[in-house]
This record gives structure tokens, sequence and C-alpha cells, in this order.
């Protein structure tokens, strides 16, 4: 029987692109999950810099197909070659963070409390502890990233640093694109000598397979980037499961921002600027786009929207990833519209393949958690406040968030303290004078927070170094002889780590 086959569609002219890709069968999926669980065992135990080397081969694999990514991504994406060569240098740069974490090890956080036989009254018993990879992970490619959180980026580089081998089901949106990426990786393992299981891909133009992937037993965990509906379809498919896992899915979040009247005093035109940028950059598709503001009511305030109006009017309709968003997004931008107390600030309005950037108002008195609910693309809503006291009670009741924005003068800070608190506790990432689009990979970033911005509640980041955690668990050995302990633990500690013995940091 011939394999079924779907098509990518270009969203710019609803036009399908060839080739057909062949959906992995059920037997195909479960051939690919059973070698990554035949090489888990071997891939945990692997040393450090061979995963190193490994995410240093894949980052250069992925330079080297650059230009045809670039192609492919910009046919099923519709997003403009300039972003998708920042992605592309973003992806490689995510591959080599992750290969000097897992060369570099202090993620496994080794502890040792040594023994004291002769403690009274009773023994102290030597306990070494350290985190160890889970296992094989399914990574589901995002839409709105089809590069740096897609088949080679963030998740799957963080759990191949942790020794996790990935499963990863490329988006339906872009199935060449994803192909072009997984070469790179598959062809990364070969080159350094890892066994072919370390990594796998299936493809699928609907959702039945990926849930079979999450419920699969041989899958430990789950990163996932898109709507707060697929994202609660796989926390429940996972917690449907004899054994449940954890699933790191990021999902809804509107990243609310707000401006003091002193801050638009000193530099509304900046401000209105940058904001119009954030606002619809890449479409509006990005996860951090400020999609609730709150500005003051009067002249300054109003003609600071007017500003930020004017720009988004100006800025050309964006071409939205796919069909189905762009009916969420006009769906959605309808649905604020027809709300009590609305004023739609801009032209602009949804057409037939791409979408107008939108500005609406409404007075705070008039505002509901329904305006506060995620519209995937262009568009954002102005709260329009009397005083900045009464921001603090609306920020402390919206739901999570993955950042908050605030535009304050220095002089402003110390006497913003309640607001400031309001913001750390619904968001993971609280901004001072900046935008929130264009998250830093790094060291110290978090690009998560409390429920729904991610599924765990805020725990951990899908963004940065700690991404590692993610996907591994802690493991402790009590009373071992150093020979039998892993090398981590062992009294040379032959890899060189930092480590926490008897209470002090030490390497």
């Amino acid at each position: 029987m011939t394999a079924r086959t779907f098509q990518a569609t270009n969203p710019a002219t609803g036009q399908p692109l060839s080739p057909a890709f062949p959906v992995t069968t059920p037997q195909e999926l479960a051939s690919i999950v059973a070698a990554a669980s035949e090489a888990a065992r071997g891939f945990a135990a692997s040393a450090p810099q061979l995963r190193a080397d490994f995410l240093n081969a894949a980052a250069a694999g992925i330079e080297a197909r650059a230009g045809e990514l670039i192609a492919a991504a910009m046919g099923e994406t519709g997003l403009p070659e300039a972003r998708l060569r920042g992605e592309v240098g973003r992806t490689a740069n995510q591959l080599r963070l992750f290969a000097r974490v897992a060369a570099e090890g202090s993620w496994v956080d080794a502890r040792i409390d040594h023994g004291d036989p002769s403690r009274k009254p009773l023994p102290k018993p030597d306990v070494r502890s350290l985190r160890v990879p889970l296992g094989p992970v399914a990574v589901f490619g995002a839409s709105n990233f089809p590069l740096a959180f897609s088949v080679a980026g963030g998740d799957t580089a963080s759990a191949l640093a942790a020794g996790c081998p990935v499963v990863v089901k490329a988006h339906p949106a872009h199935p060449a694109t994803s192909r072009l990426a997984a070469e790179a990786i598959q062809e990364a393992a070969a080159q350094v000598g890892l066994p072919a299981g370390v990594f796998g891909i299936i493809y699928e133009d609907g959702y039945e397979l990926g849930v079979q992937l999450a419920q699969h037993p041989d899958i430990h965990a789950v990163g996932f980037t898109g709507s707060r509906t697929g994202g609660l379809a796989l926390v429940a498919a996972a917690q449907a499961r004899d054994v449940p896992i954890p699933v790191y899915a990021e999902m809804s979040s509107v990243n609310p921002s707000v401006f003091t009247q002193a801050a638009l005093e000193a530099k509304a035109a900046a401000l209105a600027d940058g904001l119009a940028v954030s606002i619809s950059g890449s479409g509006g598709q990005l996860c951090t786009q400020p999609g609730l503001l709150f500005v003051p009511v009067g002249q300054v305030g109003d003609e600071f929207l007017q500003q930020v109006a004017a720009r988004l009017d100006a800025t050309p309709a964006c071409t939205l990833l796919t069909g189905g968003i762009l009916k969420a997004y006009q769906q959605g931008a309808a649905g604020h519209l027809a709300k009590a107390g609305i004023q739609a600030l801009t032209q602009g309005a949804a057409t037939q393949i791409g979408a107008q950037p939108q500005l609406l108002g409404v007075p705070l008195a008039q505002f509901t958690a329904e305006l506060a609910d995620e519209v995937f693309g262009p568009i954002s809503v102005a709260v329009r406040y009397e005083d900045l006291t009464e921001v603090t009670p609306v920020l402390a009741g919206l739901e999570g968030q993955l950042t908050a924005t605030l535009h304050a003068t220095d002089d402003e800070l110390d006497g913003l303290s309640d607001l400031l608190h309001a913001m750390g506790t619904r968001a993971g990432r609280v901004v001072l004078n900046g935008f929130p689009t264009g998250v830093e990979v790094g060291h110290a970033m978090v690009h998560g927070g409390p429920f729904p911005a991610t599924s765990d509640g805020g725990s951990s980041t899908s963004v940065g170094s700690r991404a590692i955690e993610r996907f591994t668990r802690l493991r402790a050995y009590q009373d071992f002889p150093d020979r039998a302990l892993p090398p981590e633990l062992q009294d040379a500690n032959p890899h060189g780590l930092w480590r926490l013995m008897d209470g002090e940091r030490t390497r």
C-alpha cells in the first residue's frame, strides 16, 4: 500500500509546495523510538566532550545548509529572508551554547557529603548526588520559529546536551525545512560516531501520531512550543499514561507593558517607534509580542497611541504563518472589537492573505479578562488608566505571562515596588525600559512563566543554559565505593567539575 503523503502550503500564495512528504506510519514511529531507547544508556554515559563535539558538528551542519534552509523556510512560512538568516545564526549559536554546557559539565550539580563512621549515636553515611538524563525525549517543532524552536532548536539542543536521545515531530507547515535541519543533526551524529538512534524525526499533517509519540512508554519527557490548546492536549495525553511524564509546554502570553506618564513625556516618539516594531515584527507571531498595554489617559497618552497607530498603519500587511493562524487572528481580532468600550485606533484589518497590524483602545473601567486572551498576530490592546495605582491589581489578576514590561523614569522606580512585585508574580521575565521581543540566548535568560505561559508553572526555562535541567532528574548514591560511582562523583573528579563538597563549592 502506498504511504499517505501531505504537502506544505505557501502562506503568501495559498499554493501547495513540492515535494509531498510521506506520513510516518505507526510502525515507523515504533522503530524510531526503539532506536532511541536502545541508544539511551550509552548516550547518557558518553563523555561530555563527545556530546559537545556532536552539537558543534550539528551547528556547523546548520550553517552549511543556510541557503537551503532559508529558501525552504521562506516558502513554507512567509517569513522574510533577514529574519530567517538571523534565525539560522541563533540556531547554530544555541547548539554551540549547549556544546559548552555539556563540555563544562557543572549542570549535573554534583554534591558530595562525606560519611563519618565514628559519628554518634549513628554513623553518618556517604551520600553523593547528581542530575542524570531522563532518557528519550519528544520535541514538537514550533510554527513561528521553523529553526530556533524546531528540529534543531533549543529543546533538542538542551536534551542532547544532557545525554537524552531526541525524537522530533516536524511541524506540518514546514516539512522541507525540518528535513534539512534533521539531516544536519543526523550527519553530525555519524561524524562523531554516535548511533543513529540518538536523533529521529517523524512527519504528520495531523495530531494522532504526535499523541502516540507523547504516550509511548519509552518517551520520558516532552518539549513543546505552540498554542494553549495544543500544549494542554499533550499534557492530558502524557498524564493519561500508566506512568505520567513531564510536558514542558510554552503556551499563551500577552506580555503586559506599562507606560508611565513621565516615561512618555521623556521619550514618546522613541517608545512609539520601538513598540510598533515589537507589536508587528515577524507578523506579531512571537511568543513575547506585547499584546496588552497600560497607557495613561490624557493628551500625552493620546498622542503616544496616535504615533503608535500611525506607525502600524504604515506597516505593510503581514503574511501569517498558516491559513489556520490567519483565520484565528481574524476571529480573535473581531471578538476583541465586539467588546464594550473597545475603540479601533488603527485603520488596518485582516486581509485575505495577510494581516494589517491593529491597535485597540479601552478604558480601564471596561477592561475584561477576555481582552487579555492572546490573539496570535500583530494586534495589541491599550488599556487607559487614570492613576498608576489602578494598574497594580489588574496586573495581579492576570494569568501567568512570559514577560511583563515597565517603562518608567529612574526617579519613579523607588515608588513602584508594588507594581513591580505584581509583575514579578505574574511573569517569568520582567523588563525595564525595553521591549520583550528579542529573547537573548544566554546563561541567565528565563523564558517561562506561571501557567498558562508554561505548563509547568514557570519552574523551568526553554531558553538559556538552565533549559537542560528539564530533561534530567536527581539521583543519589549512598555508601558506594569510589570505583562504582559515576565519574562526576568520584574523588578524583576526572572531568574537573565544580562540585558542592560538604557544603563548600569546590573544584
